[in-house]
């Protein structure tokens, strides 16, 4: 249902939706953006087909590079994915054992580490506001004075940590509670404009014939009709259901619903939900199921690193042809566990992986010692690990985004083939996307990350937009590069990404006081990642290796 909310608040803003009759040349450039030729068009985009078409001047051979996608959950069996995902060779599908001995029974494509203690997966987690206010509350609020200020002078770093996760959630809780109330603002329009719907639609089942025969006899109903095609296009899920039955879901969605039904106080905010309980006293805990319940985010992210390339479907993912994904699934309705993070990344190297993304993050990290060890690991293996910024429009040289490739308040990284990506637009003149984190010195690089359209469950594609689609694009530029120039290092692939980016001085507005900085100030390299270059650059410095 989140991917109702975003598609909704634009219809209700006014925003202009165009009846899906045929897919034209506009529509095909806007899915296909990011990946333009900067050099040729003035669009910030990598340059996929022009840096293909290099290397196939060259009559370069590529060799397949192992990506984990550390995510939700992939659909491996979608038309444009299933012929990119990675195997286990030494694994025998379904027979219950652990052929590879390498503690995961019947891991062939990866492994789901949102699993309850009995192996069960689970969707919904809780915050790790919620977690932390719930670990740190017996230590600071016991109730015995004396005891607390002990604590609070052995454990000060513990104790800023609790203070700001123990605002964060009351915040949040009682903002839940406020919509479960009906007190907000923004679901309440939302659902004035559903009931309008309903009204024209009446109790029909939605489907993309049925739309097209509905009256237009006034401009009111040619627009309802045109943003009801709209809304089945973007939610596919939605075919045969009424708009009755929409709204219902809307509801549960926005928590205006009995508190009884009310996700974020059920899970996200509940001090006393912890689907993880004892998981991690188990060896090789989880299970072989990589999808998951809710593999939208994960299967949009493999779909830009690696969907078929020129199959005449859906869409071409950065690396298509060129990638095995494999599916590592740790990412839950909620904040990602550390544990869980840790386990993904080793289990990722463990296996073959030579990229990871990471297109998660979250505000607090008690165990992150734990995540920072992994990090270590796979940089001793030589692993490039791409990571988004995140979406918050801050500075992240001030601001932190677990995991991060800096301890607390440090300036020094932990890895050499880290790589924290921003996102970028299709506005040369609004290069930044007005969301994405920043940092001079903790963001490395920037990559187009707004109205990317990709690959999602139930054989379907969609828009999405976030610094999590620009970390896939980014790492399946170090995909590419790396499958025609198999002999270079981790070091050396990201050597060139950043030796390439296409830079701009353009002013762009940054931070919620909307200050007003160069583009080129706004990361390491000062720039948008570009294949095309990165190719080039690769070729005339290591091609004759």
């Amino acid at each position: 249902m989140k991917k109702l909310i975003a598609p909704l608040l634009l219809l209700v803003m006014g925003f202009q939706v165009f009846a899906q009759e045929t897919v034209d040349q506009q529509e095909l450039e806007k899915r296909n953006w990011f990946h333009s030729d900067f050099t040729k068009t003035g669009i910030y985009g990598v340059g996929t087909d022009s840096a293909l078409e290099f290397l196939k001047s060259k009559n370069l051979k590529p060799k397949t590079v192992v990506v984990g996608v550390l995510d939700s959950g992939v659909e491996i069996d979608h038309e444009d994915l299933k012929n990119e995902i990675w195997v286990n060779k030494k694994e025998k599908a379904g027979n219950g054992k652990d052929n590879d001995k390498n503690g995961f029974v019947d891991d062939v494509h990866g492994w789901d580490f949102c699993a309850d203690a009995s192996g069960k997966d689970y969707n919904e987690d809780s915050y790790e506001a919620t977690r932390v206010m719930t670990l740190y509350k017996s230590k600071f609020d016991s109730g015995n004075k004396a005891a607390d200020m002990e604590n609070m002078r052995k454990m000060p770093v513990e104790y800023q940590m609790y203070l700001k996760a123990r605002k964060v959630w009351a915040d949040k809780y009682y903002s839940a509670k406020n919509k479960s109330a009906g007190n907000d603002a923004e679901a309440n329009q939302i659902m004035a404009f559903l009931e309008e719907l309903a009204a024209y639609t009446k109790d029909m089942k939605l489907s993309k014939a049925g739309v097209q025969a509905l009256p237009e006899t006034s401009a009111e109903e040619k627009d309802k009709k045109a943003k009801l095609d709209f809304l089945i296009s973007n939610n596919p899920e939605f075919e045969g259901k009424t708009m009755a039955e929409i709204i219902a879901e809307a509801k549960k969605e926005f928590g205006m619903v009995d508190e009884s039904e009310n996700k974020d106080l059920l899970y996200a905010y509940n001090p006393e939900y912890d689907p993880a309980k004892g998981k991690f006293d188990i060896k090789g805990y989880g299970n072989a199921e990589v999808e998951g319940p809710d593999a939208f985010h994960g299967s949009h992210v493999a779909g830009i690193i690696g969907a078929t390339r020129g199959n005449k479907i859906g869409m071409d993912g950065v690396a298509g042809g060129l990638v095995q994904i494999m599916s590592v699934r740790m990412v839950p309705d909620g904040d990602e566990r550390d544990e869980d993070v840790a386990a993904g990344i080793r289990y990722a190297v463990d296996n073959g992986a030579k990229i990871l993304n990471m297109s998660f993050g979250k505000a607090f990290s008690p165990n992150r010692e734990l995540v920072y060890d992994a990090i270590k690991y796979a940089d001793s293996k030589g692993v490039l690990m791409f990571h988004a910024a995140g979406n918050d429009n801050k500075d992240l040289d001030y601001n932190t985004n677990y995991p991060s490739n800096f301890k607390d308040n440090e300036m020094e990284s932990i890895a050499k083939n880290w790589i924290t990506v921003g996102a970028s637009s299709r506005n040369p003149e609004k290069l930044k996307a007005s969301f994405s984190n920043f940092g001079t010195v903790k963001v490395d690089i920037f990559a187009p990350g707004t109205e990317i359209y990709s690959t999602i469950p139930d054989q379907s594609y969609s828009y999405a937009q976030g610094t999590s689609m620009a970390s896939p694009v980014a790492a399946g530029c170090a995909a590419l590069v790396w499958a025609y120039f198999p002999h270079m290092t981790s070091e050396q692939v990201k050597e060139v990404l950043f030796d390439s980016v296409n830079k701009s001085d353009v002013v762009v507005e940054v931070g919620s006081e909307k200050d007003k900085r160069k583009f080129s100030d706004l990361s390491v390299t000062g720039g948008v990642i570009d294949v095309n270059k990165a190719v080039r650059l690769a070729y005339e410095r290591y091609g004759k290796k």
